[in-house]
């Protein structure tokens, strides 16, 4: 009797103690099962043995009043042979197996309560496996809603390192790097309107070099009127004479 309120209480404390270290539930929900599982089969043998002792005290008890009944008759039989000797001594083996019929009786009733008893706990026992069994896959699925809805809140909330938190930041990463990129990309356009400038002027001191060249072997037209040039005279030739002094200075 006491054996199952002592695998009850530890079975219980050991529950309470395991749920609130535990990390994964569905994995302790199925380690208990497994020790409800083992809890049983202790259980069963604890009967078995209690169901085993009954019947030994039942067949001594049995054969205590089979030995007590036997030795009356024997009794009777040497009374009738005239016997009185032997009647005696059937007489005191049967009392001797009448006293222990009287003893193993209130052993037996005992015995056979106590295995009646174990009997009944053992059945709540597998009832209430067979519940855990059921309700065990009901429980997973809630835990794993559980989690599914703490992963989603987490990531609404921006909670922890996961998969959306670490996306904005990749994102802001690469919205950083493409504003470096229009900086440097406006820094490389004014580096390269300055050098258009520089290569203006460069083309400038050439058409004068080649207009000097041309001075200098008569290849160009003569000055003409007060003007000293035409009208269709380009006027870039026209400077260059009168830096020259071919032309007059402008008035």
């Amino acid at each position: 009797m006491g054996i199952f309120s002592r695998m009850s209480d530890i079975f219980k404390a050991n529950v309470n103690d395991q749920l609130d270290k535990a990390e994964d539930p569905e994995k302790m929900l199925k380690q208990m099962v497994i020790e409800m599982e083992e809890s049983v089969n202790k259980a069963t043998l604890a009967v078995g043995n209690a169901i085993a002792n009954e019947k030994t005290l039942e067949r001594k008890l049995l054969k205590a009043r089979e030995e007590t009944n036997n030795w009356h008759q024997k009794a009777m039989q040497a009374v009738n042979a005239g016997r009185d000797d032997l009647a005696k001594a059937a007489l005191e083996k049967k009392a001797l197996y009448e006293r222990n019929a009287k003893d193993l009786e209130p052993t037996y009733q005992q015995a056979k309560d106590t295995s009646t008893k174990m009997r009944a706990q053992l059945d709540t026992l597998k009832s209430k496996l067979d519940e855990a069994r059921t309700r065990q896959n009901t429980l997973i699925a809630r835990s794993q809603a559980a989690k599914a809805q703490k992963q989603i809140a987490q990531a609404f909330s921006g909670v922890g390192s996961d998969a959306f938190s670490k996306f904005d930041k990749f994102e802001s990463k690469v919205e950083q790097l493409e504003s470096q990129a229009d900086a440097f990309g406006q820094l490389a356009g004014d580096n390269t309107a300055l050098e258009d400038q520089f290569k203006q002027l460069e083309k400038a001191s050439t058409d004068s070099e080649l207009l000097a060249l041309k001075a200098s072997m008569g290849k160009l037209p003569a000055a003409s009127g007060d003007t000293g040039a035409s009208a269709s005279e380009d006027p870039e030739v026209m400077e260059l004479k009168r830096q020259m002094g071919q032309l007059p200075p402008k008035s």
